[in-house]
């Protein structure tokens, strides 16, 4: 037996609702006394909040427990016991969430992205910012408020610190939630305006400039964390919240990296190819010209791959080591204006024969077909169409579909 039925009235339903009656009934009552649709009616405007605070404690399985038991007011007349303070009589004023000012949080970090180039991870690089920050009020050692002043409770809040919200929910239903309180930004107290910090206006913070050294060490990689401890904003009674940089690399127009290794695609000639070479085929992230050597005989295949050791980028959190530094080679042919021009006589007398044909075989007839020029991505494009359906058979009474023998 419930000791108040007035939230139950407000819906109209008996007090052993279901949860499911209970919300037919609001969307009911709810639509029925909306403010759009009852514009200028103040009546349906508080009819409308009657509904949405009735249903608010009435869905909520503990909070309609609590109503059952305590009735509208039990809290102010002693029938049951507030859990703010409760768990402040056992814990020392925490509530735990449970209502009340939270306790002091830390400010929050700050990440940065900063992009650098691939030269800067391998090299490493020093860079200087000035920023601005909060930073406890010295004129009031981020208390907020004059010397001998408190703060009172925030008249927004009632002191809870959170304040109840609502916004559109669809199909003309209202969405309640608890959200922080902007006036006291969540601490439940507030200073009157006249007892405020002349310096910081009772936010207990003020904004301030400061300059970072950023080191980035040789061998850092995209992604990378750079921490300042404690740079960051400061709330009064906290730990100062921390400055962190994500360096974030840009595409490099030669080199790609994985792990601590590099990769470069190094082009030479058909000539080089095949008869070898020594020349420089690239400038390596510090500047440096490599050079590569491949003697006569040596041929080098389309997409062969060779490996430097040690050239590769260091390792930051390993003193001393490096990766390795990969060449896959690109064999650039002659034009087509070269190869027509070519001494055909000469070529022949320098590379290797043309192949013959495939074996002949007189019952297998030769085709002539034209090629065109194309892309390996294209290949598996053209897919078989959907196989038609098989026959099928009812067979409604289940035994095999057998014939008899001929006799």
């Amino acid at each position: 037996m419930v000791v108040d039925s007035k939230l139950y009235d407000v819906l109209g339903v008996a007090p052993d609702a279901s949860d499911a009656e209970i919300k037919k009934a609001y969307k009911k009552q709810s639509l029925a006394n909306h403010p759009d649709k009852n514009p200028g009616d103040e009546s349906a405007q508080v009819r409308f909040q009657e509904v949405s605070a009735a249903y608010e404690t009435l869905s909520d399985p503990d909070a309609r427990s609590a109503y059952d038991r305590y009735g509208e007011d039990g809290n102010a007349q002693g029938g049951a016991p507030d859990m703010d303070d409760l768990f402040a009589s056992m814990f020392g004023g925490s509530s735990f969430g449970f209502g009340g000012p939270p306790p002091p949080r830390r400010a929050q970090d700050a990440v940065i992205p900063y992009t650098v180039s691939l030269e800067d991870l391998f090299n490493g690089k020093t860079a200087h910012f000035s920023l601005e920050k909060n930073v406890v009020c010295s004129h009031c050692k981020g208390n907020g408020g004059k010397p001998g002043t408190h703060p009172k409770d925030c008249v927004t809040c009632g002191g809870k610190g959170r304040v109840l919200e609502q916004r559109q929910a669809g199909n003309g239903m209202i969405a309640q939630s608890m959200a922080q309180c902007n006036e006291c930004k969540g601490t439940g107290k507030k200073f009157r305006e006249k007892e405020a910090c002349k310096k910081c206006k009772g936010n207990k913070t003020v904004p301030a400039k400061t300059r970072l050294r950023l080191d980035i060490p040789r061998g850092a990689y995209n992604g990378q964390h750079i921490v300042f401890e404690g740079e960051g904003d400061q709330l009064p009674e906290t730990k100062p919240a921390s400055i962190i940089f994500e360096l974030k690399q840009t595409p490099h127009a030669s080199f790609e990296v994985n792990g601590i290794d590099l990769c470069a695609v190094v082009h030479i000639t058909l000539l080089e190819a095949l008869q070898g070479f020594s020349r420089t085929v690239l400038t390596h992230l510090d500047g440096r010209r490599l050079k590569v050597t491949k003697n006569k005989g040596d041929v080098v295949r389309p997409n062969q791959v060779d490996v430097v050791r040690g050239e590769g980028m260091y390792d930051s959190h390993s003193r001393g080591r490096r990766g390795d530094l990969y060449l896959r080679y690109e064999v650039d042919f002659p034009t087509n204006d070269w190869a027509k021009s070519a001494d055909e006589k000469s070529l022949s007398e320098l590379l290797p024969p043309r192949r013959d044909d495939l074996p002949e075989d007189e019952d297998v007839s030769i085709d002539n077909v034209s090629t065109k020029p194309s892309e390996l991505t294209n290949f598996g494009t053209n897919q078989r169409s959907r196989a038609p359906e098989e026959d099928t058979y009812d067979n409604p009474g289940g035994e095999p579909n057998v014939q008899c023998a001929q006799q």
